[in-house]
């Protein structure tokens, strides 16, 4: 299992590498990347999401709980149906309430980009509009704990 998690790794700092290189490029040169780059990268893809595909196919009895350990027996808690609904309602308000933050950075964002461009006297009210869309999510992390609290 330990070569599946080398493999990822080894796929993630490739395309880590991939991505600062074309950063780093002059922006005035158009990219022009060498002609093993299109497989290489292609390969690469192949091989990141046959290595998760492994991962979860060979290391999902890693993930699972033991009852028994050096010998003696463990108590397993179960969970009934009621508590794992109640569970993932609890984290519902954090999924929704970080999508809703996204909607809202997005178009606040490029607003303040456009505004700060034209009057760069304004940045620190486009950082309170910004901060403000974000702080929903805060609010819906806050309802999940409370939540949490009372389940």
């Amino acid at each position: 299992m330990y070569w599946l998690v080398a493999l990822i790794s080894f796929a993630i700092v490739g395309l880590i590498l991939t991505g600062i290189a074309l950063e780093l490029r002059p922006a005035n040169r158009p990219l022009q990347l060498p002609r093993w780059t299109a497989p290489a990268m292609g390969t690469q893809l192949v091989v990141f999401v046959g290595a998760q595909l492994g991962l979860l196919v060979l290391g999902i009895n890693e993930a699972f709980a033991q009852e028994v350990v050096n010998g003696a027996e463990v108590d397993v808690v179960e969970i009934s149906t009621g508590m794992g609904l109640a569970i993932i309602g609890a984290g519902i308000p954090t999924a929704l309430s970080t999508i809703g933050a996204g909607i809202a950075v997005g178009p606040i964002g490029a607003a303040s980009l456009a505004a700060i461009t034209e009057k760069p006297e304004n940045l620190g009210r486009t950082l309170i509009y910004l901060g403000l869309a974000e702080g929903i999510a805060i609010y819906g992390l806050v309802v999940s704990i409370l939540l949490l609290n009372r389940i």
